[in-house]
């Protein structure tokens, strides 16, 4: 093999290696990362007839690529106890321009404060309990302000306590109301059927978010109504929340 032959393959690797490089660099790993902390008054579940009953800080995160995103929702008593821990995996099936299909599922840990006796003295501990939960989001855009869905949640429990939960609603999504010149509203009415294990119910809940345009912090309150149900729960549930959102 001649010099001149040696160089000519010598540059053209070069040159390959460079474009392999130049389109890595155009590739990142990540499409976005977003997330929100919120704190609250009472910290109030994604199934929205449970609260855990005290403040709570709330730690949401998005990472997506593609249709695929993970995102972590954990979930905290504000003096440091964890509360929930779920971890969505989530795929955008079907996206359109009037119609979305959105399916997940996530592994997930829920805690609790459990006292046992150990030698004659009572110790608390913090108890971990196991589920596996799957959802199924269908959505309908009517404008650019206004969508209305259904969601479908079931979880499976794999210790003591609930064992089958589903989770049914059918929703309507106001977004970007103007109140004044940069201050807007989003609104979120649902009503759903909740069944555990034998139990169930009927109710309906409002999420009421006041936000400022290109301001990061936002305030946002829930609203849950019990109608019909012999699940333990409060006839009214609220909170207050702020948001910081990046």
């Amino acid at each position: 093999m001649t010099f001149k032959l040696k160089l000519s393959l010598f540059l053209l690797m070069l040159f390959t290696l460079n474009i392999i490089a130049q389109d890595k660099v155009k590739q990142p790993l990540l499409d976005s990362f977003t997330g929100t902390i919120a704190a609250t008054n009472n910290g109030i579940s994604l199934v929205p007839t449970f609260s855990l009953g005290d403040p709570a800080a709330l730690l949401e995160l998005k990472m997506t690529k593609g249709r695929f995103s993970f995102e972590p929702d954990m979930r905290f008593a504000l003096e440091g106890k964890p509360w929930s821990f779920l971890f969505w995996f989530r795929y955008k099936a079907i996206k359109k321009e009037k119609f979305n299909l959105r399916v997940g599922v996530h592994p997930a840990l829920n805690f609790r404060d459990k006292t046992l006796t150990v030698n004659n003295v009572q110790e608390t501990f913090i108890e971990s309990r196991r589920y596996l939960a799957g959802e199924v989001a269908p959505s309908y855009k009517l404008s650019s302000k206004t969508s209305v869905g259904m969601y479908y949640l079931y979880s499976k429990g794999f210790d003591q306590g609930l064992k089958n939960g589903h989770f049914l609603n059918a929703n309507a999504n106001f977004s970007n109301l103007t109140i004044v010149k940069d201050w807007f509203l989003n609104i979120t009415a649902l009503a759903y059927y909740l069944n555990l294990d034998a139990k169930d119910g009927f109710y309906t809940a409002e999420y009421i978010t006041l936000k400022k345009k290109n301001f990061p912090l936002a305030l946002q309150t829930i609203l849950n109504h019990k109608l019909n149900s012999n699940i333990k729960s409060e006839s009214l549930l609220w909170n207050v929340s702020l948001i910081y959102s990046f």
